[in-house]
């Protein structure tokens, strides 16, 4: 069963790290700030959140499981967030436009 829970660790955690890289590859490659914000934002929010998955196995107490679950709804509040004052920005003429 242990050999299962760590296979399945290991193939989201390594899930995440590929959106991870996906969302970086965006950021650099997209043309214009709006479409690299869309894919940043994106991206790294499913690889956070398959990196949390992973993860939750992995803990033995119910407390560690909500801290994953609690860090990863701030991280998408945050990015929601700044992606939208970015955007809002962006749309208003502000830098790099």
């Amino acid at each position: 069963m242990r050999l299962l829970l760590d296979l399945f660790t290991i193939l989201t955690v390594s899930a995440g790290a590929f959106f991870f890289l996906a969302g970086t590859i965006g950021l650099l490659r997209f043309p214009d700030p709006l479409c690299r914000l869309h894919a940043l934002t994106k991206a790294d929010s499913l690889g956070l959140g398959l990196v949390v998955a992973g993860l939750m196995v992995q803990v033995s107490w119910p407390l560690g499981a909500m801290q994953l679950v609690a860090i990863w709804l701030l991280a998408l509040l945050a990015a929601a967030t700044v992606a939208q004052l970015m955007g809002r920005a962006m749309r208003r003429g502000g830098p790099d436009r």
